[in-house]
């Protein structure tokens, strides 16, 4: 996902939307959570195959190790079915699960080592850039989306561990700040710190972009 969004709908039309997607999230948390509370196995079924890449993308990003995310999203689900009768369903369903990751994350790097967060999610030599992935309505426009997002990608390794997470949680998985708030145990104030401080540390990546891609189309 690109770190701009989309196309905007004004006046009465986007408040109705805003509203009815509002009581559609409020209505599929609370199904998630009757769900989780009677330990229906088709509901987490649908849940593993809805947020699989998404939850395991996040555990490769937080341990830089693909085999230890592996078994961490194995872990992570069967947390999920142990407590899921924690879930209230008054928050987005993604939230928690990544919380729920966040802490497996922690909890096991410092049975392994002495690392930090902010050290085990440090770039590793030789691992993989952060990729934003794009929608293009031609091959073209595809390719060159992600050679937008590489470089993106390649700009976010070299901010800071804390900075560089809540971009990713912001642009990539789409969620508010409150959201992030839930996912990093951080106040507020701190994710809106961490996300601006993370933009203006990526603004000149952004800025080069935006000159790259005017003048491909002049």
């Amino acid at each position: 996902m690109a770190l701009g969004k989309g196309l905007s709908v004004s006046g009465g039309g986007a408040a109705a939307l805003s509203a009815a997607a509002a009581r559609q999230m409020e209505q599929e948390s609370a199904a998630i959570a009757r769900g989780l509370r009677r330990r229906d196995p088709d509901v987490l079924d649908r849940l593993i195959e809805q947020y699989q890449h998404r939850l395991l993308r996040y555990l490769v990003y937080l341990t830089g190790n693909r085999e230890f995310a592996e078994d961490l999203f194995q872990e992570t689900w069967m947390r999920v079915l142990e407590r899921g009768n924690q879930y209230n369903g008054r928050s987005r369903f993604d939230t928690w699960l990544f919380a729920i990751a966040r802490h497996l994350v922690i909890d096991a790097s410092r049975k392994k080592t002495t690392l930090s967060l902010e050290a085990l999610t440090e770039p590793q030599e030789g691992s993989t850039p952060l990729e934003f992935a794009g929608n293009g309505p031609s091959p073209y426009e595809s390719l060159d989306r992600r050679e937008t997002g590489r470089r993106i990608g390649a700009a976010l390794t070299h901010l800071e561990a804390a900075q560089r997470e809540v971009v990713m949680l912001r642009f990539q998985e789409d969620m508010s700040l409150d959201e992030i708030a839930q996912v990093t145990g951080a106040p507020l104030s701190t994710v809106k710190s961490r996300l601006y401080r993370g933009l203006e540390a990526l603004r000149p990546v952004l800025s080069e972009e935006q000159h790259r891609i005017a003048g491909v189309g002049a």
